[in-house]
């Protein structure tokens, strides 16, 4: 089934048989129930609560200042994660004046109104946006964007607090946990993360973070724990500790999404960075107590048409296993940042020229080809971290987004890589063997067909024969309460669906699956099944060699259970 009306969210042994339970302008679209925050378009952005001043344009509707501020609030709840924060655009188009304009106040107003079958939500028919609001748009998006504040050294340092010194942590784990097989699962409304053991499925302990936690990255030694939200907020956790807590924490911005820590030999645990996507920044950080070191702007020009943009957001960030580097996407340019972190006082940067908005992505099975989505230009960007060069771009369907991807052994085409798309209900495998697999390198191999489009993530497991594969933000409910699995030996056979939702025997809400994510043993696969922040979620386990439910995780703490990371497979990049 192909998607033409989804809706981004905002946006990882056998027990016994009886399951354990622990505790338009275009064409105008049909009237569907209200989005939830967590159903909007990039979600709720920390910046519609930042007061920001208005520039009068003569040429604009009149609109006093407390329209102004109320358009400037919805706008950021609503819109800013697709038109990006100066509204130059981004995976949406250009809102800024200059266009809005020109196609005047009753364009508009349909447009925001009712929708459009290329993906704009229908903000008015929806109930989401009353009347009265979508006239206040109408005329804010004629209206100069205004500007956020900017954070330099000085404002990211003023935010940082050192909770407990290193000399006074821990020098050997404290406690009985098996750190490699926990899980950090975000729980994304309540601005926490649950740790759950893999094995008794229980949840350990319930850490405050900052709001809308969006992932968990761990350090190379597998301590320390890092979790950032959207608001840009770090929180350094300790898992050596007596009971696992908070040790440092920092602001690198007003919003942001990504924090990874440095892999390369001889610099484990040394430094960390962060991405923001405003301001348009990345911040070098030490390891162990989050001291920013350093601050790196990503203004600059696209790489297709070498045109100057305000706002190139920092998406996913990766750490080289090759080199002392982290690779830095700058999504709306195109740009990936190589950031030699060997000389932080002489930092040299290698920009490496791929398609434009990139997102997310991971390395292939040998850990030396970063394979990168861009997403709007339906492009596998493949870049060599060996040799610090772009080695390929692969078309592939309409809007991957893979996450960190998939990888396995294919039984024709030797190992490959895997996508699927937020766009269209195919998956992409892509031969990542040039050497003895050469015919098949960086090429898309093959395309096999999913239960449809709207999926967020895909995984596998070097010991699992299964790819499994989720569709959140499908339209149809069938398919995004659902997961898909396929044999990775027989694909021709198509997949299974598995109701994952069902399983969990949930009450109201949108129950929708999302992040599969396997345990260190590689024998169980985790998902979420997501539902708003008033309504019960769960975790729910599935057993990957019999496809039968395991188990099914509950609690009333488990609000928007979003990702789930697992220490192992993090740490050491199996995916």
């Amino acid at each position: 089934m192909k998607i033409f009306n989804w809706r981004i969210v905002v946006a990882s042994s056998l027990l016994a048989a009886i399951p354990m339970v622990v505790s338009a302008a275009d064409e105008p679209a049909k009237k569907l129930e209200p989005l939830t925050s967590s159903q909007q378009a990039g979600g709720t952005s920390p910046l519609a609560n930042v007061v920001m001043h208005q520039t009068i344009n003569p040429k604009s509707p009149a609109m006093p200042e407390a329209d102004f501020q109320r358009g400037t609030k919805i706008y950021f709840e609503r819109c800013a994660g697709c038109h990006g924060v100066l509204r130059k655009g981004a995976t949406g188009k250009a809102l800024t004046p200059d266009v809005t304009l020109d196609k005047g106040s009753d364009y508009l107003h349909t447009f925001i109104y009712y929708g459009s079958a290329q993906g704009m939500p229908n903000w008015g028919t929806s109930g989401t946006l009353s009347k009265e609001e979508v006239d206040i748009m109408v005329k804010y998006i004629q209206h100069e964007p205004p500007q956020p504040p900017e954070m330099g050294l000085k404002e990211v340092q003023a935010s940082w607090k050192l909770l407990i010194e290193p000399e006074k942590r821990p020098k050997k784990q404290m406690n009985n946990l098996d750190i490699s097989n926990l899980f950090s699962v975000t729980l994304r409304d309540a601005g926490k993360i649950a740790l759950i053991d893999g094995a008794s499925k229980k949840i350990v302990q319930i850490l405050d973070t900052g709001y809308a936690v969006h992932i968990s990255r761990m350090s190379v030694s597998g301590r320390y724990l890092y979790v950032i939200g959207r608001d840009a907020k770090i929180v350094l956790i300790d898992l050596w500790m007596a009971t696992p807590a908070a040790v440092a924490e920092i602001k690198v911005g007003l919003e942001a999404r990504s924090v990874e820590t440095s892999k390369f030999k001889g610099y484990e645990d040394k430094y960390a960075i962060a991405g923001a996507y405003w301001p348009p920044q990345y911040v070098i950080m030490d390891g162990d107590t989050l001291k920013p070191l350093r601050v790196v702007g990503t203004r600059g020009m696209t790489s297709d048409t070498q045109d100057y943009h305000p706002e190139p957001r920092v998406a996913a960030i990766v750490s080289s296993h090759y080199r002392p580097e982290f690779l830095v996407n700058a999504k709306e340019t195109g740009m990936v940042h190589m950031v030699d972190y060997s000389d932080l006082e002489n930092l040299k940067v290698t920009m490496i020229n791929t398609p434009r908005f990139l997102h997310d992505g991971g390395f292939e099975s040998t850990g030396r080809y970063f394979m990168d989505a861009a997403n709007a230009s339906d492009k596998i960007a493949v870049i060599d971290t060996k040799e610090d060069k772009l080695t390929a771009v692969v078309s592939v369907g309409k809007t991957p987004h893979p996450g960190r991807g998939a990888n396995f052994k294919h039984p024709k085409f030797g190992p490959v890589w895997a996508t699927s798309h937020l766009g269209d209900e195919t998956i992409s495998l892509i031969g990542t063997d040039p050497v003895k697999n050469k015919a098949h390198a960086w090429k898309v191999v093959q395309t096999i067909k999913g239960a449809g489009g709207g999926s967020l993530f895909i995984k596998s497991h070097p010991k699992s024969k299964n790819l499994w594969v989720d569709a959140p933000l499908n339209p149809d409910e069938k398919i995004s309460q659902s997961v898909a699995v396929f044999d990775i030996n027989n694909f021709d056979n198509g997949f299974k669906s598995l109701p994952i939702a069902e399983w969990a025997n949930l009450g109201k809400g949108a129950k929708r699956v999302v992040q599969p994510e396997y345990n260190k043993a590689g024998d169980e696969v985790w998902f979420s099944v997501w539902s708003a922040a008033n309504e019960e979620s769960a975790i729910v386990v599935v057993d990957d060699k019999t496809l039968k439910l395991k188990a099914v995780i509950k609690d009333k703490v488990l609000v928007t259970p979003t990702g789930k990371f697992n220490v192992y497979n993090t740490q050491h990049d199996v995916y």
